[in-house]
């Protein structure tokens, strides 16, 4: 295992490094599996991601669960930054896109989802994390449902 983050400096990171890290080898590309949770909990999304790339769906998909991944990854270093993000993003999205709040919500829940499930966590430390990001960025989902 390769430690890119410090854990006495930055322990949340870490954690959240460490269990991506185990993630990838028990499932790769994390684009199918997530999307299959998040289809299963929102199928009326299919049509969304169809009617907003109808030329190649799939290809959107990567991207909304690459930035979801992303914004795990870098939480605990960059708060500011998935607070801009979302904060623009989600009431956008809604307004211009017809995309519902709960969808980006149910984003970060599938994606935390699979990897919970696919990798448990290794101490308590690694299992605060993955609270705290989750809270964190359905937080950020939640404040600007209204926007």
């Amino acid at each position: 295992m390769l430690a890119l983050t410090d854990p006495v400096a930055n322990p949340g990171q870490a954690a959240i490094e460490a269990r991506l890290e185990r993630a990838a080898e028990v499932l790769g590309d994390l684009t199918a599996p997530v999307m299959a949770e998040f289809y299963r909990r929102y199928p009326d999304a299919r049509a969304s991601f169809a009617h907003h790339s109808p030329h190649n769906p799939a290809r959107l998909e990567a991207e909304m669960v690459g930035n979801t991944l992303y914004y795990v990854m870098t939480w605990f270093e960059s708060p500011t930054e998935a607070r801009i993000y979302f904060d623009t993003s989600v009431p956008h999205h809604r307004v211009a896109l017809d995309v519902p709040p709960d969808w980006f919500r149910g984003m970060i829940e599938a994606l935390i989802d699979v990897i919970e499930q696919a990798v448990p966590a290794q101490d308590s430390t690694e299992q605060t994390a993955w609270r705290e990001v989750r809270e964190a960025l359905v937080g950020l989902v939640e404040r600007n449902r209204f926007i």
